[in-house]
């Protein structure tokens, strides 16, 4: 595994158990930016309110998990792509009252590297049909 891969993987895994940035942040840039095409994530335009905004989210699915389908580095263009299929159930607090209801939910991370640190993020998700999953 390459260097980036590595690194990726370290990020990936902290981010997607909701460990917040505190965990995710030796492996980005201070000023790493995020985006995505996502209405729960609009506002979302760093790296770190994204790490905090999935510990948020676990908080909410603590049963929360990822299952890993592919991950790959683009050693010319200095990135890692990983894509996912999320599960959990709403059972928790911090959001919208706990429904009880469970999502299954792919999504797809783009990690673009200065060095050996992500420059920036991009996420690919359809949130609108993972949301109405937990009657939101």
């Amino acid at each position: 595994m390459s260097a980036i891969a590595t690194i990726a993987m370290q990020f990936f895994d902290a981010c997607e158990k909701g460990k917040g940035w505190e965990a995710c942040k030796s492996y980005c840039k201070p000023d790493a930016t995020f985006s995505a095409q996502a209405e729960p994530l609009a506002e979302v335009r760093t790296l770190q309110q994204y790490a905090d905004w999935m510990q948020g989210l676990m908080k909410m699915m603590p049963d929360g998990r990822y299952d890993l389908k592919s991950f790959a580095t683009d050693a010319e263009r200095n990135n890692v792509t990983a894509y996912a299929v999320f599960s959990g159930t709403h059972t928790g607090q911090g959001g919208p009252p706990p429904t009880g209801k469970s999502t299954r939910s792919d999504y797809v991370y783009t990690m673009e590297f200065d060095g050996d640190k992500i420059r920036h993020m991009t996420k690919i998700w359809n949130a609108g049909w993972a949301l109405k999953e937990l009657g939101w």
